[in-house]
């Protein structure tokens, strides 16, 4: 085999005048994944169970940047990507039976591992006003639709017709720009369900979204010391029991009164009140008891809209002015740009196997694939900070596109950087072996008129 190219990062930046490392990126992936961690994983979850053809760093590489950036879009393309990258030639049992429990659980681990090292480093700061806080997260779920062989296994909710699909609940993290915890459940699961409140949650506000509205809940996040804000519920009608501020001039008493019959006659650009609301407790030796809670709710007139928005927390008025409390709450947009990413970039919503296992596996797959354009994405933005660049201007969405057209050239690199190559006759011998079809059996028009 001869040494190939390596293709550095200049190329399809088009800064190749500037003097940077050719392997800065593949250093920084080998840094992220290291390929004596790879092949450790991969023995320790039964994937790999003595040393044969299929190599675990080839394989997590040409998986994440192959099938995670929708480059290939079935399991036999996928399978001549590696033979291709790998220097191997596999039978197709062989490359099916690799999509097993093994499989899962090494993808799985690779994730865990992923966001731990991303959570590691603080990519971004906070504001000014959030210095008093560790971190912003931001919850929520989005739901791949399966083929229906699979409803048995993952049910989907509210369909009057046979269907399946998984939820996907993420936790995003602002500091690490990117994902803090990942988790797979039916599309019949709770969103409250999905995320288990904890010490965890110390001193981070977390921006709820409707889905997770429940009392208890935001008690749950009180009481282990974390902060909340979430869009009050249609059906919630809390009694106001204390202004936060006073407004100038003829207003109406608000004080003990329901927030329904208050909105109507409400003047004011912002209402910052606490309300008490009742909240059941667990039933504890078959005894259930109420209890009235208090939080702050804030009311904020939107003009375009011509009505108030309701947001609940318990972030006290001297750390948050009502106005800060409604523009953080907006930041709740980040999460479904890392969904549409997923699914518009990283094959998310392209599993159309009925193989559950598969599935599971592309999912863990797709999840890997955009942590990994998170860290390229981050080195990208503290080189352009060196060089004085506008930071704020590297768009995820926007970058998300360069990074899924180039894949294959970071695919190629770094496999070239860890001495994984190819020549043309290795190439010869892939297509030779590719070329034959292996349905021995299979009859053909053809054959009784033509060879």
């Amino acid at each position: 085999m001869h040494p190939a190219p390596s293709f550095g990062w200049d190329e399809y930046m088009g800064c190749k005048k500037e003097q940077q490392s050719r392997h800065d990126f593949e250093e920084a992936l080998c840094e992220f994944f290291p390929p004596q961690w790879l092949q450790a994983t991969a023995k320790e979850t039964g994937l790999v169970k003595r040393e044969r053809k299929v190599n675990p760093v080839a394989l997590f590489w040409v998986l994440v940047l192959s099938f995670g950036v929708g480059m290939q879009r079935t399991l036999a393309s996928l399978k001549r990507s590696y033979e291709r990258e790998g220097d191997v030639v596999l039978s197709d049992s062989s490359w099916y039976d690799r999509f097993s429990l093994e499989l899962i659980q090494y993808l799985k681990t690779c994730v865990i591992h992923g966001i731990e090292h991303l959570a590691a480093t603080e990519h971004r700061k906070l504001s000014e006003k959030l210095r008093q806080f560790q971190d912003v997260l931001i919850q929520d779920s989005t739901i791949i639709r399966l083929h229906e062989v699979l409803a048995k296994r993952w049910p989907a909710a509210r369909s009057r017709k046979v269907a399946a699909g998984v939820k996907v609940s993420i936790v995003v993290s602002a500091v690490a720009n990117s994902m803090k915890s990942v988790s797979l459940f039916g599309e019949r699961t709770h969103d409250v369900k999905t995320l288990h409140i904890g010490p965890w949650v110390k001193n981070r506000i977390l921006l709820i979204d409707l889905g997770f509205y429940k009392h208890h809940f935001f008690t749950r996040i009180t009481e282990n010391g974390g902060f909340f804000v979430s869009r009050l519920k249609g059906t919630a009608d809390p009694t106001i029991v204390s202004l936060n501020s006073i407004c100038r001039g003829n207003s109406i008493d608000v004080v003990g009164k329901r927030i329904s019959d208050v909105l109507p006659k409400l003047r004011r650009q912002i209402l910052d009140v606490e309300v008490s609301v009742q909240m059941k407790r667990r039933k504890y030796n078959g005894k259930q008891r109420t209890d009235d809670v208090r939080f702050r709710m804030i009311a904020v007139y939107n003009t375009e809209e011509g009505t108030y928005h309701l947001y609940l927390t318990n972030i006290p008025g001297d750390l948050l002015a009502p106005e800060d409390i409604a523009s953080l709450y907006g930041a709740r947009w980040e999460v479904e740009l890392i969904f549409k990413e997923l699914k518009s970039r990283y094959a998310l919503d392209m599993i159309k196997t009925t193989n559950a296992k598969i599935v599971e596996a592309l999912i863990w797959v797709a999840i890997l694939t955009l942590l990994v354009s998170r860290l390229i994405y981050n080195l990208v933005r503290t080189m352009a900070e060196a060089k004085g660049k506008e930071v704020i201007r590297f768009t995820q969405l926007r970058w998300s596109t360069i990074f899924s057209e180039t894949a294959e050239k970071h695919l190629t690199a770094l496999l070239h950087y860890l001495n994984i190559k190819m020549d043309l006759m290795d190439f010869y011998s892939l297509y030779d072996c590719q070329a034959f079809d292996p349905h021995v059996h299979r009859q053909r028009f053809r054959e009784k008129w033509w060879a």
